[in-house]
């Protein structure tokens, strides 16, 4: 199984368009921090009070990690799906499995592989850009960690799930599937928070079981809270922004919601072994 993860991540290595999105992500962290840093200092010499700038700031870096949220749905949609499936299509998983080795070991390998190149990604990306933008403005987050924490724990749902498709569907069509259920899952949170300020119950509820089913905007709203200062919770609490607002979090998700998580993702790799193990390859 570790011998499957260290290949895994040195085919990750070589292939081009994970250097390319590096590279993507380097610039793309240069010009939005050097934007609000630009911003905040055009701010300051205006005389606009401090707090104010440092809330403006919190909501740009949140917009940011939105947007990193769906660029790591990507990478892991379109690294978990080839993962298995292209594999199988190629015959590359004909000649290994032909080898002692179980496919439960195969696919907890291929799994292990991508989770360390998906969440180093992930952690280097978020704390560059928080880093950067903390820099160049003077603002920290107040639970960095926390949000990062979150945005790994999103990517690695995502790349499970892709993985898990894999095994059954190709690979393009997997990570197709995988990245519109991300948008479907973050869609219907943003109607589960409407719908409980107008007092529809039965589509709140509906978002509730979807948000427990794919658990991934769950917990994009744990990456809110981690960087949401204080006085903006304070500002919203009690008012109809706390439910409709899909980039406010009054409260991290529930340990609840993070065990079920995390039980999420066991039974997802165990559907994947047990669906690969009843495939003819």
């Amino acid at each position: 199984m570790i011998t499957i993860a260290k290949v895994t991540i040195r085919e990750a290595a070589r292939r081009r368009i994970l250097w390319v999105l590096l590279a993507l992500t380097l610039v793309t962290v240069g010009l939005t921090s050097w934007g609000t840093g630009a911003l905040a200092g055009l701010a300051r010499s205006e005389g606009v009070p401090e707090l104010e700038i440092r809330v403006a700031v919190s909501q740009i870096l949140i917009l940011a990690a939105f947007m990193f949220s769906f660029v790591l749905a990507m990478t892991a949609a379109f690294l978990g799906a080839p993962a298995i499936a292209a594999d199988v299509e190629s015959g590359i998983a004909l000649a290994l499995l032909a080898r002692p080795i179980r496919r439960s070991e195969y696919v907890l390998g291929r799994w292990l592989g991508l989770v360390a190149v998906v969440a180093a990604y992930a952690a280097a990306s978020g704390f560059l850009e928080i880093g950067a933008v903390g820099f160049l403005t003077g603002h920290v987050p107040p639970e960095p960690v926390l949000a990062v924490g979150f945005l790994v724990a999103q990517a690695i749902v995502l790349l499970t799930l892709a993985l898990l498709l894999g095994t059954r569907l190709p690979a393009i069509a997997a990570g197709a599937v995988c990245v519109v259920v991300f948008g479907l899952g973050w869609m219907a949170g943003v109607f589960g928070g409407v719908a409980r300020v107008f007092g529809a119950d039965a589509l709140a509820l509906a978002s509730e079981a979807t948000r427990w089913l794919f658990p991934s905007d769950g917990l994009w709203r744990g990456v809110i809270y981690g960087l949401e200062p204080p006085l903006v919770a304070l500002i919203a609490s009690g008012s109809d922004i706390e439910e409709a607002n899909p980039f406010y979090a009054l409260a991290p998700p529930a340990p609840t919601f993070v065990l079920w998580s995390v039980l999420w993702i066991a039974g997802a790799l165990a559907i994947a072994v047990w669906s690969l193990e009843r495939r003819e390859i």
